[in-house]
């Protein structure tokens, strides 16, 4: 659903903006240590702003918030002092995000923008809109999101650069965040396929889409094994940006798995739950092409989505079958709640066969080992090359989407040796290492190119609302492979 919270620049003045806005709320940035708000807001208190933060025990951290009443210019104005930390951009983000959080109900509330530089504005708008993000079907909360949240500051040009890059990179989130969260009774993969078209006549891409009967024509064999249970057959998304010019071709894949119940080694109720969110990395696939124009990224990319509904039934993949892949790799079937790495090893050997990339970067809710190791805020990578490592893990940093590099074990590769195929679908000798085993499964349909891993089992979901991210699907990989495409982490 469309964030319909507005950030944008309103003037050097906050209470002129607070005026001609018709807003009942300020708001002014506080960090640790002594504050000094806007003379205006200052002799409208009847205490000095530091006793009014002492009195809340509010030390200025980020994502703090304290309200009080003031008569500000005309009339009586509630005010909020929201921290902001030390004013790094994952600060920032908290910040915006508590603040128009705090926003809601409210048509119009002008805030002082934070002292930072270009990225930390850029961070806090991008918390903000985040942070009003909702999904909900039917009856609309109970208060309906902050309408605009308009900043002042010393640098208009700054403020209009940060509101209009971070709307474009929450925006791309948002989508990610929403094709996640939509129930599978809706979403299949026809109904992805359906949406990739229409993004891309918005954003301006070449999007093919392939049926049950071409990827049987062209040997997709693990896109048909995932989805040969279901009564709703499997596609494969191409979406194509020619770039800006003079980059390289990057080709991002993304697990499209509609559905996931595990197919006939059948997961518990529990473990379904979640799984409308099981194409979490192709929906960031498809939230990443989205904004790539917007954004003049040089790079030509390409995205793949493999979509698919792991269904049981009596069409199903059986545990023992063996599956021929795009290529001609063969994989045993081990274990049917495999099935992500089987729709990405098409999409990846592919990828190498026709689409000579320079670079590729896949993107999965591949493995609960990743989710165990790392927890919930992490994402697990697994790369080839350093470099490429290195530059998805800054990404990642500046992003607000972490990542944590794991070893691609070269001992372990025995585990995944099959007696009647090429590779097996899971480990087999009680290494353990199940992320690990997934991205070894995944290295073979590479072809020796520069590739990345991300296992995005861990924070692409969210139990609760903390910070930007919001409870449910949190389009985690979507901000990082665009800081990645557009350079921000070096900037």
């Amino acid at each position: 659903m469309p964030i319909e919270t507005r950030v944008r620049e309103a003037g050097t003045d906050l209470l002129e903006a607070a005026g001609r806005l018709g807003a009942e709320v300020l708001a002014v940035p506080v960090r640790p240590g002594p504050a000094a708000p806007p003379t205006a807001v200052a002799d409208a208190l009847p205490c000095t702003l530091d006793e009014l933060l002492a009195l809340h025990r509010a030390k200025g951290e980020a994502g703090e918030i304290v309200s009080t009443s003031a008569r500000i210019g005309d009339k009586p104005r509630e005010l909020l002092l929201y921290g902001v930390g030390e004013g790094s951009p994952a600060e920032l983000r908290r910040a915006g995000a508590a603040l128009a959080r705090r926003g809601r109900g409210r048509t119009a509330l002008v805030a002082q923008a934070p002292d930072a530089a270009p990225a930390g504005l850029a961070a806090f708008a991008e918390g903000a809109l985040l942070g009003a993000y909702t999904f909900k079907i039917g009856t609309a909360p109970g208060r309906a999101a902050l309408a605009t949240l308009a900043l002042t500051g010393d640098d208009p040009g700054a403020l209009r650069d940060a509101a209009e890059r971070g709307t474009r990179i929450a925006g791309a989130a948002a989508l990610a965040r929403d094709l996640a969260n939509t129930p599978s009774g809706e979403k299949d993969p026809s109904w992805l396929a359906g949406r990739a078209e229409e993004i891309g006549a918005e954003a301006g891409l070449t999007v093919r889409v392939r049926g049950e009967k071409e990827l049987a024509e062209g040997g997709f064999g693990g896109l048909l094994a995932v989805g040969s249970g279901s009564a709703r057959p499997p596609r494969l998304i191409e979406m194509s940006y020619p770039g800006a010019g003079g980059g390289r071709h990057v080709v991002l894949v993304g697990k499209g798995i509609t559905f996931d119940t595990g197919g006939l080694s059948l997961k518990p109720n529990e473990g379904m739950k979640t799984m409308k969110t099981d194409m979490a990395g192709g929906g960031v696939v498809m939230a990443v092409m989205s904004a790539l124009r917007d954004l003049g990224v040089r790079d030509r990319v390409t995205g793949l989505v493999a979509a698919a509904e792991n269904m049981p039934s009596g069409s199903a993949m059986r545990p023992g079958d063996v599956i021929t892949h795009y290529g001609g790799t063969t994989s045993e079937v081990l274990n049917t709640d495999a099935e992500g790495r089987l729709v990405l090893a098409d999409a990846l050997a592919y990828a190498d066969a026709e689409l000579d990339p320079d670079v590729v970067v896949d993107v999965a809710t591949l493995t609960g080992a990743a989710k165990v190791a790392l927890g919930l805020r992490h994402g697990a990578l697994f790369a080839r090359d350093d470099d490429l490592a290195g530059a998805l893990a800054e990404a990642g940093a500046a992003a607000g989407e972490p990542v944590w590099r794991l070893p691609l074990v070269e001992d372990y590769r025995k585990a995944i040796e099959s007696d009647v195929a090429d590779v097996a679908n899971i480990e087999r000798r009680g290494f353990g290492g199940g992320s690990i085993m997934a991205a070894l499964f995944l290295r073979e349909f590479t072809g020796g190119r520069p590739w990345a891993h991300l296992d995005i089992a861990g924070p692409g979901r969210s139990t609760s609302d903390d910070g930007e991210l919001t409870k449910g699907a949190t389009g985690y990989g979507a901000r990082l492979l665009l800081a990645w495409l557009t350079g921000a982490a070096a900037s």
